[in-house]
Protein backbone atom coordinates (compact mmCIF):
# COMPACT_ATOMS: atom_id res chain seq x y z
CA UNK A 1 0.00 0.00 0.00
CA UNK A 2 2.98 2.69 0.68
CA UNK A 3 4.30 1.71 -1.69
CA UNK A 4 1.60 2.22 -4.28
CA UNK A 5 1.28 5.59 -2.66
CA UNK A 6 4.85 6.51 -3.24
CA UNK A 7 4.27 5.81 -7.07
CA UNK A 8 0.83 7.65 -7.25
CA UNK A 9 2.54 10.84 -5.68
CA UNK A 10 6.00 10.64 -8.01
CA UNK A 11 3.57 10.54 -10.86
CA UNK A 12 1.62 13.13 -9.92
CA UNK A 13 4.87 15.49 -9.42
CA UNK A 14 5.88 14.38 -12.56
CA UNK A 15 2.45 15.39 -14.18
CA UNK A 16 2.74 18.69 -12.07
CA UNK A 17 5.92 19.41 -13.80
CA UNK A 18 4.98 18.80 -17.00
CA UNK A 19 2.11 21.03 -16.66
CA UNK A 20 4.75 23.75 -15.27
CA UNK A 21 7.07 23.20 -18.64
CA UNK A 22 3.62 23.07 -20.73
CA UNK A 23 2.97 26.55 -19.04
CA UNK A 24 6.03 27.80 -20.37
CA UNK A 25 5.44 26.77 -23.55
CA UNK A 26 1.47 27.94 -24.42
CA UNK A 27 0.75 31.91 -24.50
CA UNK A 28 -1.68 32.11 -21.91
CA UNK A 29 -2.89 35.28 -22.72
CA UNK A 30 -3.51 38.19 -19.59
CA UNK A 31 -6.25 36.62 -18.53
CA UNK A 32 -4.81 33.93 -17.22
CA UNK A 33 -3.49 34.54 -14.02
CA UNK A 34 -3.26 30.47 -12.67
CA UNK A 35 -5.00 28.54 -15.55
CA UNK A 36 -6.77 25.07 -14.43
CA UNK A 37 -5.84 22.12 -15.95
CA UNK A 38 -7.84 21.72 -18.18
CA UNK A 39 -7.73 25.83 -19.47
CA UNK A 40 -3.88 24.87 -19.69
CA UNK A 41 -4.59 21.45 -21.68
CA UNK A 42 -7.26 23.26 -23.85
CA UNK A 43 -4.82 26.47 -24.70
CA UNK A 44 -2.33 24.21 -25.68
CA UNK A 45 -4.30 21.98 -28.08
CA UNK A 46 -5.62 25.13 -29.49
CA UNK A 47 -1.95 26.44 -30.07
CA UNK A 48 -0.57 23.45 -31.35
CA UNK A 49 -3.22 23.66 -34.21
CA UNK A 50 -2.22 27.26 -35.00
CA UNK A 51 1.39 26.39 -35.07
CA UNK A 52 -0.13 23.03 -37.69
CA UNK A 53 -2.20 25.76 -39.84
CA UNK A 54 1.19 28.16 -39.47
CA UNK A 55 3.60 25.53 -40.93
CA UNK A 56 1.13 24.31 -43.59
CA UNK A 57 1.06 28.07 -44.88
CA UNK A 58 4.67 28.50 -44.68
CA UNK A 59 5.09 25.09 -46.60
CA UNK A 60 2.98 26.35 -49.36
CA UNK A 61 4.50 29.67 -49.31
CA UNK A 62 7.83 28.08 -49.72
CA UNK A 63 6.83 25.60 -52.82
CA UNK A 64 5.27 28.79 -54.52
CA UNK A 65 8.16 30.42 -54.15
CA UNK A 66 10.64 27.27 -55.68
CA UNK A 67 8.05 27.11 -58.60
CA UNK A 68 8.56 30.85 -59.05
CA UNK A 69 12.63 30.60 -58.43
CA UNK A 70 12.45 27.61 -61.25
CA UNK A 71 10.69 29.75 -63.73
CA UNK A 72 12.39 32.89 -63.63
CA UNK A 73 15.87 30.56 -63.84
CA UNK A 74 14.00 28.92 -67.03
CA UNK A 75 13.86 32.85 -68.13
CA UNK A 76 16.85 33.92 -67.41
CA UNK A 77 18.52 30.92 -68.98
CA UNK A 78 16.04 32.05 -72.34
CA UNK A 79 17.21 35.28 -71.88
CA UNK A 80 20.69 34.59 -71.50
CA UNK A 81 20.81 31.76 -74.65
CA UNK A 82 18.74 34.81 -76.70
CA UNK A 83 21.42 37.67 -75.65
CA UNK A 84 23.97 35.20 -76.73
CA UNK A 85 22.37 34.74 -80.37
CA UNK A 86 21.98 38.50 -80.23
CA UNK A 87 25.94 39.16 -79.73
CA UNK A 88 26.92 36.66 -82.38
CA UNK A 89 24.33 38.68 -85.11
CA UNK A 90 25.60 41.75 -84.04
CA UNK A 91 29.12 40.67 -84.72
CA UNK A 92 28.58 39.14 -87.56
CA UNK A 93 26.79 42.62 -88.88
CA UNK A 94 29.66 44.43 -87.43
CA UNK A 95 32.51 42.40 -89.21
CA UNK A 96 30.00 42.37 -92.55
CA UNK A 97 30.00 46.31 -92.09
CA UNK A 98 33.89 46.42 -91.35
CA UNK A 99 34.73 44.59 -95.00
CA UNK A 100 32.49 46.82 -96.44
CA UNK A 101 34.45 49.76 -94.68
CA UNK A 102 37.95 48.60 -95.84
CA UNK A 103 36.20 48.03 -99.10
CA UNK A 104 35.31 51.35 -99.11
CA UNK A 105 38.95 52.57 -98.45
CA UNK A 106 40.66 50.89 -100.79
CA UNK A 107 38.04 52.15 -103.39
CA UNK A 108 38.43 55.83 -102.49
CA UNK A 109 42.42 55.06 -102.90
CA UNK A 110 42.76 55.20 -98.80
CA UNK A 111 45.57 53.09 -97.72
CA UNK A 112 45.60 54.26 -94.23
CA UNK A 113 49.49 55.19 -94.41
Amino acid sequence: RDAECVVCSSRRAHLRLCLEKLKGLVPLGPDASKPTTLSLLTKAKLYIKKLEDYDRRAIHQKDQLQREQRHLRRQLKKLGVERIRMDSIGSTISSERSDLDRGEMLCSGWSGA
